[in-house]
């Protein structure tokens, strides 16, 4: 079977249709690393899948990631690890799950228990039952979290193409030809004022690039739109901040400057 057909690809489609972003799949950070081979290089190890607007990686773990299978596991061969594979593949995922988060991105896991399976963890490759099931796997509860999902939805549609942040701590980071938009998003908050004017300053310590092409936003829901107003809008226009209203209903509005 080849990766295109296998249960990995298909679940990896699914959450495609989810988040309404296409995967990175087999993705390789410069940061995570195997162990050093014989001539003492690390290969860097890949993700299943990496949505870039989303800072998401999912991982769908089989069952050989979580029992013995003599097939997977070749106890007779060491690897560079100087383990057997099974035992490197839980080393390795251990270290996905520690480095993944630790560079500002959320890390899913998803098994084939989680999904209609049957005992020896293949997928019964149910679609209808599968994608309410990795709907819940990939939610997200905060208001931050709406609000950012909502603002990520309208830059696909005006065109804009979402990428790994410059800076990790970004929330959004999307080019649209030569234009550069970094966001920082806020959910509702009970101390309006304090968050807003942090949310400012977040932004202008990621005001590193001198370009003109490149602009600033301010994503906020409706609750703090008074608040981040004020800050003047000549200052606003200075700095190339512009300022985004995200709806109760999931609209989303630019206030001008």
């Amino acid at each position: 079977m080849s990766r295109d057909d296998s249960d990995e690809a298909y679940v990896v489609g699914l959450c495609n249709q989810v988040l309404e972003e296409t995967a990175l799949t087999q993705h390789r950070f410069d940061w995570l690393l195997g162990d050093p081979g014989s001539g003492g290089r690390r290969a860097r190890l890949p993700v299943d899948a990496f949505w870039p607007g989303h800072h998401l990686v999912v991982e769908y773990r089989e069952i050989q990631h979580d029992q013995p299978v003599a097939y997977f596991d070749k106890p007779d061969r060491l690897t560079v690890s100087g383990v057997h594979r099974g035992e490197q593949r839980a080393l390795y995922d251990a270290r996905r799950e520690s480095q993944i988060p630790a560079h500002g991105l959320r890390l899913v896991v998803i098994r084939p228990a989680d999904l209609d399976a049957d005992r020896r963890g293949r997928l019964h490759r149910n679609p209808d039952r599968d994608l309410e099931k990795v709907r819940k796997l990939l939610a997200r509860t905060s208001d931050e979290d709406r609000v950012t999902d909502a603002f990520h939805r309208w830059l696909l549609s005006e065109g804009w193409t979402p990428v790994t942040p410059t800076d990790r701590w970004t929330d959004i980071e999307a080019v649209r030809g030569e234009e550069r938009l970094i966001c920082e998003a806020k959910g509702r908050t009970g101390d309006v004022g304090v968050d807003t004017d942090t949310a400012y300053g977040q932004l202008l310590r990621r005001m590193t690039d001198p370009a003109t092409a490149v602009r600033y936003a301010l994503v906020v829901p409706t609750s703090s739109v008074k608040a981040a107003g004020r800050v003047p809008p000549h200052v606003r226009r200075t700095l190339r901040i512009d300022l985004y209203e995200v709806t109760d209903e999931g609209q989303i509005f630019l206030h001008l400057a």
